[in-house]
């Protein structure tokens, strides 16, 4: 829910709101129910709402507790915010609002920085102390919320969005040749606290960044899932594991229907989504609006799974919508997809979440999702081959796995002057592998995917295409408590089944067992998966565009290839080389840059 902005001075002036105001004006989209902007000293902030929590005015941000000395704006959801409030109040605490805004204010005042470790939730915020002019900027666990950061001239400011922060002017928009390097090796995920920008970066999850007036700072990491076997679980058998994540999964759910709005689900008829739907009919909930998204088959490949997502709606009686998208929307919705991103994503689903949530908003505000459950109970293909390798091989395994391609790979497509004398990509797998805990190699891998790949690919994709459509997406599978119980589950028992087998066993007797034994699908958009017709001439148009060869970051030799023989070159995890290339020209486009 909801976009945030900011901007803190370090050089005597006063903040210019109005920069801040062209940001936050920017994610309208993100927040199409109400705006405001306040300053207070060297800092400003500003905020776009859309309403969840306490529809009221009395909720309305940047909120102000003249009382407390504090400000604050805030995206995301506290989900036990109410339980929390409790608490202040005996503390003595008084509220004039029934916001979780209100309850970040209060417990930050009463814990300090160290209150995100009591928050149950995804959020990003920033509070502004009157008294101290100290800019405190947090950051949920997993990554769920984004925060953007542009440092200089004597300033730093902050959004929701990277594109919204541009808006602020001044901002340094070359291309960061390391994150470049990440973006066509790494799956195309630039970790944090890169972006393709060098004059962006971003806070990175599980983050607190205290701001001092004189601009120093400092970042407290307060949360690691250790992906090491804990001795209050040892003993744990197979059943015993299968009821806690159960249980857990259970909580994450029930958590996650916090809301003064209606909450539906994304329902793709896979084991993931379907669990969501079948948990929240066993909470008791009725009238459950369930909304599924399907395309017409391309080169031979089929555009949806309804049969499996009418199936789980018939079961569990939901109020079901079954989106077949009209072929002549797919190519709008290509750059209306590459404007939502923050960031560029190259995975065909974001076409599909894009049109998805287009859809769903005009039902409801907020939706849950089964996004995160194969990064966090090894579902993808690439864990199985780890297993068993010696830790000592891991990086080498890891990388053959799951990289789209080798370094040496990257002196064919790039002109000469992005090509590195070294691996950023590869010494980046291996700084994570090194570091303590996960001392088996799948282990390392699944820390790695769902701390860095998860938080800056799946999640980020389906924040962007969500609120694009001012709705609110939420991700009962990254709930921090399944995600350290998962962590610490036995890597056989989770790759079990063809992967995810903790997970099945969960589910046996709670969905249908077709849907658990079902083949493993994936959002599909075949229209995007195989170049051709339209989409092939957009894609040429982009990547031949005189801005394209002014920009000269591919090889024409290379590029001249890939456009006589356009669906051949695949990355080494199936996407598409030509549209990987042309999706980041797009989006540089898209932006004017």
């Amino acid at each position: 829910m909801c976009g945030i902005a900011g901007e803190i001075r370090f050089d005597g002036s006063a903040p210019d709101v109005e920069a801040v105001a062209r940001i936050t004006a920017e994610m309208h989209r993100r927040g199409p129910d109400g705006s405001g902007v306040y300053s207070v000293g060297a800092i400003a902030l500003g905020h776009r709402r859309l309403k969840i929590i306490d529809l009221s005015e009395r909720g309305a941000q940047p909120m102000v507790d003249p009382e407390l000395g504090l400000s604050a704006v805030f995206n995301g959801l506290i989900y036990n915010y109410r339980e929390l409030r409790a608490e202040l109040e005996a503390a003595g605490y008084h509220f004039f609002s029934t916001s979780d805004t209100e309850v970040l204010l209060k417990a930050f005042k009463h814990w300090g920085p160290a209150c995100v470790e009591r928050f149950l939730g995804m959020f990003a915020f920033a509070v502004a102390d009157r008294d101290t002019g100290v800019l405190t900027l947090g950051r949920d666990r997993l990554g769920i919320k984004p925060l953007y950061l542009a440092e200089g001239q004597g300033r730093l400011l902050f959004a929701s969005s990277l594109p919204a922060l541009l808006k602020a002017g001044g901002i340094d928009t070359s291309i960061d040749p390391i994150a470049l390097h990440h973006y066509m090796t790494f799956h195309s995920v630039v970790p944090a606290p890169r972006t393709i920008l060098s004059g962006v970066r971003k806070l990175p999850p599980a983050t607190v960044r205290t701001i001092q007036p004189d601009g120093t700072s400092s970042d407290h990491l307060y949360w690691q899932p250790s992906h090491i076997r804990r001795p209050e679980y040892a003993g744990m058998s197979a059943r015993d594991w299968r009821d806690a994540v159960l249980e857990s999964l259970r909580i994450a759910v029930r958590r996650r229907m916090v809301a003064d709005v209606p909450v539906g689900v994304l329902l793709s008829g896979g084991l993931d989504s379907s669990l969501v739907v079948a948990l929240l009919a066993a909470e008791g909930q009725t009238g459950l609006q369930t909304f599924s998204v399907g395309f017409h088959a391309a080169a031979g490949e089929s555009g949806d799974e309804f049969e499996y997502s009418d199936l789980v709606a018939e079961h569990f009686a939901t109020e079901h919508q079954q989106i077949l998208v009209d072929p002549a929307r797919m190519l709008p919705a290509v750059d209306d997809a590459i404007v939502a991103m923050s960031e560029p994503m190259v995975s065909h689903d974001c076409v599909a979440f894009y049109l998805l949530a287009q859809e769903v908003s005009k039902s409801v505000r907020v939706v849950q999702s089964g996004q995160g459950a194969d990064e966090v109970f090894a579902g993808y293909s690439w864990y199985p081959p780890l297993a068993g390798v010696p830790r000592s091989q891991g990086v080498e395994a890891y990388a053959k796995q799951f990289t789209d391609r080798p370094h040496a790979e990257l002196a064919h497509i790039l002109e000469p002057e992005w090509v590195l004398d070294h691996d950023p990509s590869r010494a980046f797998i291996a700084e994570h592998f090194g570091a303590p805990g996960a001392d088996e190699t799948l282990d390392a891998a699944l820390r790695l995917d769902s701390t860095i790949m998860l938080v800056d690919d799946p999640v980020k994709r389906v924040d962007n295409m969500t609120m694009a459509w001012g709705l609110e997406a939420r991700v009962p599978f990254l709930d921090h408590e399944l995600v350290e119980l998962a962590a610490a589950c036995p890597p056989e028992l989770k790759l079990a089944h063809g992967g995810k087998g903790v997970l099945k066993d969960a589910a046996r007797g709670v969905v249908p067992d077709s849907i658990i034994d079902r083949p493993k699908g994936y959002f599909p958009v075949p229209a995007i998966r195989h170049l051709e017709g339209p989409f092939l001439d957009r894609v040429r148009d982009a990547v031949t565009d005189p801005v394209a060869k002014a920009r000269g970051l591919v090889r024409r030799d290379w590029l001249d290839t890939m456009l006589a023989d356009p669906n051949t070159a695949r990355t080494n995890l199936g996407s598409n080389a030509l549209w990987q290339v042309a999706l980041l020209e797009m989006w540089f486009q898209e932006r004017g840059l």
